[in-house]
Parts: structure tokens; C-alpha cells; sequence
């Protein structure tokens, strides 16, 4: 269900429209087009068009030329006269300032549509599958992997508050060599409880993790392992190190805020037979081929770089059998679009991917993300991070120390695409500098204001006042701000782009800390306090909506 245009945005429109009247009339041979773009500067006015340099050549005269007269045609113009407040021509630009009656408007459908203000723009979209996350069952989540957590969980989120249906999804890589690498690190560390001498693999995981879970075994187990051959202790060490892991996992999301609806074991997959099935069904339409010993799926077919190995000359099926297995099982559920998040050295998984999705008949269903690179810094200096050398950092390690809601803030606040510095001795300051701090700090001081303002003000300022006291630039720019909230996570929802709702969260902080410093709210005229009051209110409302999209809280105070 869509909803009609806030007043703000349907005045533009109506402007737009009008212009192009009064363009067509000034340059008779030309067709007109009027677009809008926010001016870079606020003092340029709420909005800018180009089309006097479009119309330039027609008309057979300058820009600033055909800019002026198309301003003082629209100066005299009755149905512009109630929508604008200012219009001028700058350099051929014209600059459009919409009346305050406009803002004030728009400012009370907000407020009357309180909590349910932005969400649903995107009802009909399909149904989608997010996978994101998803870790080796070899080790703690790292810090890398909070990026890829708060993007993902920041997505799923701000995709259900447009109204779009998301499974949220895990894939736990179990079924991989890795595993009994895992295992067999995990009994070199259980032997070496009696045994300090006992050989650790080359290829081991020599974390200091490692050691808690092998004592873990041994508290349940004893020693019965001891003198065990390798066929019958891995598969237990194995099996106990992933459970023990992914638990593990699982707390450190649920304690980051983040939830999955499916926790897939890749393994079951296999088990379950659907590797062979994903197998058979690319080789009944004809897409795989023998060579070599091996089973081949023909991916260049669908624009991959080179074909993909499905199954090893042994029989043994590959990690990329089990992607088609999985994300046929995805389509199965119900998805209709798919969108992996992967992390920074996944980049040649991109292809082999759209490649399979196409010849399951998905074309064009899937995106791929790619979270880049991130470096840890602390006090200016870079911190070191190896996991093959067993020089971690944690993301509980993190959390505990800079708390959840920097971590998520400070993880989205750069392009997925784009690398990411963390600077942890920031993410802790109590300053402006902290852009976590800055927002909530906005939060919490309009949540200050309200319990200082008389009660009955407060009330009368929740009951949708007369909002005509509102006509200070700083007033009327924040509400500008506050209704680009449908546009913003529209744009985040469609564009992958959660780094759009971390810049959003600061710019209305920013305004509203500029509104609050150049107006007193709380004025021995009742009328002008419930306005601005009301303003407060519906900013506090927008700034927890976007706080708590992005799995920040919203304090009442700090």
C-alpha cells in the first residue's frame, strides 16, 4: 500500500509541474523537464533546478538570462504564490524556498502518523533470503565479523520496517576439511593436559580458544581418548569443537543484538541428500560434464570465468556443491531475492554465485556484498590481528570494550564497499568527536527538555498543536531533515546501503542541536512552546526509529 506524498512533497511536485507550464510559455520550441535537487548549501533554499541551461540553446540566450525570466514569470504566478516563499536565479540555477505553511504541514502529518511515519514503503517488494555472518565453526566471531553482523542485521532490519518479508540466515561450514583440522588441533591440546609434549599440527589452530575447549572434553570425557585411534576420537573432537563454537556464536549475536531465522548446518545438507539432488538437477539440464576424473557444473555458460568443480575425482562433492545445494534451498523456502553479505577475501565468489543462481532459472535474483577490509586502531596505533597466527581480536573482546551500540554505530558508518578504519579509543569518548555519542546525546537531551517543560505543554504538544509558530530557518530545516526518513530507508532497503542511516542518524542530530541552540523552546508563550515542543517530539521519535534500526539504543538520558 502506498501513502500519498507529505504536503512538503506534494507542493514540490506542483511547483515542478508549474514551472514546465511557465518554461513551455517562455521557449515555445521547447519541451521542458523540471527536476529537483537539494543546493549543497542550505542558504541556496529547499530545493534547485538546472533547467534554465537546458532551455539556454532554445531560446538562443544565456542561463542566468532564461533562469531570471523564468523567476519573475513564477513571482507573479497566483498558484506559486501560496507554495513558495522565495525563488531567485543564482549562476542559472534557480533556487526554490518552499513557505513555512508547507513545512508546518508536513510536520503534522508526521506527527499523526507517530510511530508508523516511514514504514511500509516497499509492501509489495519479493521476498527475501539475507545471509550474512557466517563464520568457519573453527573459532570466535572476530571483529571483522561484527561488520558484516551490523550490515546485515541493519539491513534485515530496515527491510521488515519497509514491510518487506526477510529470512535472516547462517550457513555453518561444517562439512569442509577445516573441521577435522579443528578436531585435530582440539585433541593435541586435550593430550597435552598429560602429555605437554604431544605434537601440535603444522596446519592446527594454535588460538589460546582452543585450550577451554579441549579441558571442556576432557571434564566429560576423562581420558578415554587417549590411546584411541585417530578414526574413532576425530569425529568426536570434531563434532564437540563445532557445538562448542557455534554456541559460542550464537551467544556473542543474540548478546550484539543480532538474531538469525536459520541456522543451516552445511553438513545436513549433505546428509539430508540435498548436495546430490542440487548435482542431478544441474546435470539433468544438461550443465555438467566429466573431465579429468572430476564433475564439472559449465558456469561460463552463465558468465562465470571458468567452470566449477561440483564433485572431486573421489566422489567427494565441493564447498561450491554445497552453495548450490544451499541456495537451491533458499529459492524452495520461498525467496524470491537473495543477498549474500560475504567478507573482504570472497571476492571471486561473486561470479561462480550469479553463475549457479542463473542456471537454477533465478537469473538477476541475487546480489552479492562484499565487506571490505577494516583496520583496528587504538590510540593512533594499528592493531595487530592474525587468526592463522593466533592473533585475535574478538568481537566479544569489542563489545566489552567500547559496548554494543558503538560497535554497531561505528561498523556501518562507511559503504560496504569501502574500507573501514575502527578507531576504539574513539568509539569510547564521551565527546561530539563520538558519532554514537553525538546521536544519542541528542535523544537524551530532548528527552531532558520534555521532563523539564511543564507538564500540560507537554501534552498539548503530543495532541498535534497549531504548528504556524514554526517559521525560524533552523525549525524548518529540521523538519526538512525528519521528513526524508521514507526516502532514506527506502534507499538503504533497495541500495544495500546501511551506511545511509548512520549519516541520516548524525545529520538529524545536527540539526537538531543547531535548532536548539538558535530557538528557546520553552517560551513564556504557550502556542510557540507546544510548537517547538511538538518538533522536539517528533524528532525524538525519528532519532529511536533510526537508532534502533541501526541496534543502538535510545537513551532518555546519559
Amino acid at each position: 500500500m502506498s501513502t500519498p506524498p507529505l504536503a512538503a512533497a506534494a507542493a514540490t511536485q506542483t511547483v515542478a509541474t508549474r514551472l514546465a507550464q511557465l518554461a513551455q510559455e517562455l521557449v515555445p520550441e521547447s519541451t521542458p523537464r523540471i527536476t529537483f535537487e537539494a543546493p549543497r548549501h542550505r542558504e541556496f533554499g529547499d530545493f534547485s533546478t538546472n533547467c534554465a541551461f537546458s532551455l539556454a540553446k532554445s531560446a538562443r540566450q544565456a542561463p542566468q538570462a532564461v533562469a531570471n525570466q523564468l523567476v519573475e514569470r513564477a513571482k507573479n504566478d497566483p498558484e506559486l504564490h501560496t507554495l513558495l516563499s522565495e525563488i531567485e536565479a543564482v549562476a542559472g540555477f534557480i533556487n526554490i524556498r518552499l513557505a513555512p505553511s508547507q513545512w508546518q504541514a508536513t510536520l503534522d502529518e508526521i506527527i499523526a502518523a507517530g510511530k508508523q511515519f516511514g514504514r511500509n514503503t516497499l509492501a509489495n517488494h519479493p521476498r527475501v533470503s539475507l545471509e550474512f555472518g557466517s563464520a568457519n565453526p573453527t573459532g570466535p566471531l572476530v571483529v571483522v565479523q561484527g561488520r558484516t553482523l551490523s550490515i546485515g542485521a541493519t539491513l534485515a532490519n530496515t527491510l521488515r520496517f519497509c514491510g518487506v518479508n526477510v529470512t535472516t540466515e547462517w550457513i555453518i561450514n561444517d562439512a569442509g576439511n577445516q573441521l577435522e583440522t579443528f578436531g585435530r588441533s582440539l585433541y593435541a591440546r586435550y593430550r597435552q593436559h598429560t602429555d605437554p609434549a604431544y605434537p601440535f599440527p603444522e596446519d592446527g589452530y594454535p588460538g589460546s580458544y582452543v585450550e577451554p575447549i579441549a579441558q571442556l572434553l576432557r571434564a566429560r570425557d576423562g581420558a578415554i581418548w587417549e590411546q584411541a585411534e585417530e578414526s574413532a576420537w576425530l569425529p568426536v573432537f570434531s563434532l564437540f569443537g563445532r557445538d562448542t563454537i557455534v554456541a559460542d556464536q550464537q551467544a556473542v549475536c543474540t548478546r550484539f543484538g543480532v538474531e538469525y531465522d536459520c541456522w543451516q548446518s552445511e553438513r545436513e545438507l549433505h546428509e539430508q541428500g540435498a548436495v546430490q539432488r542440487g548435482i542431478a538437477a544441474l546435470t539433468a539440464q544438461g550443465l555438467t560434464y566429466e573431465a579429468d576424473g572430476a564433475l564439472w557444473f559449465a558456469a561460463t555458460q552463465f558468465g562465470d570465468d571458468k567452470d566449477r568443480v561440483l564433485a572431486r575425482s573421489d566422489g567427494r562433492p565441493t564447498y561450491y556443491a554445497g552453495d548450490v545445494a544451499y541456495h537451491a534451498d533458499k529459492y524452495r523456502r520461498g525467496a524470491e531475492r537473495l543477498i549474500d553479505i560475504l567478507g573482504p577475501d570472497h571476492h571471486g565468489y561473486i561470479g561462480r554465485l550469479k553463475a549457479l543462481v542463473a542456471a537454477l532459472g533465478k537469473p538477476d535474483t541475487l546480489e552479492v556484498l562484499i565487506a571490505q577490509q577494516m583496520t583496528l586502531i587504538r590510540n593512533g596505533e594499528l592493531v595487530s590481528m592474525s587468526k592463522r597466527a593466533g592473533q585475535i581480536v574478538t568481537l566479544a573482546d569489542v563489545i566489552e570494550e567500547v559496548g554494543v551500540d558503538a560497535a554497531r554505530f561505528f561498523f556501518i558508518q562507511s559503504s560496504t564497499d569501502s574500507p573501514l578504519t575502527f578507531d576504539l579509543a574513539l568509539a569510547k569518548r564521551t565527546t561530539e568527536e563520538n558519532p554514537v555519542f553525538y546521536v544519542q546525546y541528542g535523544h537524551a537531551r530532548i528527552a531532558a527538555l520534555l521532563r523539564k517543560a511543564p507538564v500540560e505543554r507537554v501534552a498539548a504538544a503530543q495532541a498535534r498543536p497549531a504548528l504556524a509558530p514554526l517559521t525560524e530557518p533552523s525549525e524548518l530545516a529540521l523538519i526538512r531533515r525528519l521528513a526524508e526518513l521514507p526516502e532514506v530507508v527506502t534507499g538503504v532497503a533497495l541500495h544495500n546501503a546501511p551506511h545511509r542511516l548512520a549519516k541520516y542518524a548524525r545529520d538529524i542530530a545536527t540539526d537538531f542541536h543547531q535548532c536548539y541552540a538558535h530557538t528557546r523552546v520553552l517560551t513564556d508563550d504557550n502556542p510557540t512552546t507546544e510548537a517547538r515542543l511538538a518538533l522536539a517530539i517528533a524528532t525524538k521519535g525519528i532519532l529511536a526509529t533510526v537508532l534502533t534500526l541501526a541496534g543502538v539504543s535510545a537513551p532518555e538520558q546519559m
